[in-house]
C-alpha cells in the first residue's frame, strides 16, 4: 500500500514545475516510510517515473538529508547507473548536500554512516561528472562536492585544479564563472 501510494503521488507530477515537485516532496516528508520506495524508484531505470522520483528525492534530501543516511550505500552504489541528465542533476546536488553536511560535521548520524568507501565513490563519480559531457549544473555541483572533500583528501585539490584549468577555455560562461571561483578558493586555501 505504501509503495502504491507513492507511485500515485509521483503520477500527479505533470511537469518539472516547482509547485508539482514541492507537493510530492511534502508528501514524502510527511510519510517518511515511503522514502525507501522513492529511492528504489529513482534507480528503477525501466520506470517512466524514475526521473520524477529523482526530482523529488533532491527536494526531500534538501529538507531532511537524514532520511538518506540508512540508505547511503544503496544510493552511492547505484549513482553510476543513471545516465539521464534530468536525473543526474538532482543526484549530483544530493551528493553536494552530503558533502556540505559532512564538512560541517553537524549531522552525527551522517558522520556515523558515511564511510571512506562512500566518500571515495562520491569523489570518483564527481570527477566523472566533471570530466565527461554533462550540463553545467551537474559540473558545478561536482566542483563543489570535490572542493569540500578536498579539505580531507589533499590529492583532490591538485586534480581538481588541473581539470578546471584544462577545461576552462571550452566551458560555458556558467562553468567558467564557477570554475574561477573554485580555482581562487583552492589557491587561497590555508589547508593547501
Amino acid at each position: 500500500m505504501i509503495k502504491s501510494d507513492l507511485i500515485a503521488e509521483l503520477n500527479t507530477i505533470k511537469n518539472a514545475k516547482r509547485i508539482y515537485r514541492d507537493k510530492s516532496a511534502e508528501y514524502v516528508l510527511d510519510h517518511p516510510e515511503t522514502f525507501p520506495f522513492l529511492l528504489q524508484e529513482v534507480f528503477n531505470l525501466g520506470s517512466p517515473l524514475s526521473i520524477k522520483a529523482a526530482w523529488i528525492l533532491e527536494l526531500v534530501c534538501e529538507n531532511n538529508i537524514q532520511l538518506l543516511n540508512p540508505h547511503l550505500n544503496y544510493f552511492i552504489e547505484n549513482l553510476p547507473i543513471i545516465t539521464n541528465e534530468s536525473a543526474i542533476r538532482p543526484l549530483s546536488k544530493i551528493c553536494n548536500f552530503i558533502a556540505i553536511a559532512y564538512s560541517k560535521r553537524q549531522d552525527i548520524s551522517l558522520l556515523d554512516q558515511l564511510t571512506e568507501y562512500h566518500k571515495e565513490k562520491m569523489i570518483e563519480i564527481s570527477f566523472d561528472w566533471l570530466i565527461n559531457d554533462h550540463k553545467v549544473a551537474v559540473k558545478v555541483y561536482a566542483m563543489d562536492t570535490l572542493f569540500l572533500f578536498s579539505k580531507e583528501f589533499d590529492w583532490i585539490r591538485q586534480e581538481l585544479l588541473l581539470v578546471l584549468q584544462q577545461n576552462y577555455s571550452k566551458g560555458s560562461a556558467g562553468y567558467k564563472s564557477h570554475a574561477k571561483m573554485i580555482i581562487n578558493e583552492i589557491n587561497k586555501s590555508t589547508f593547501i
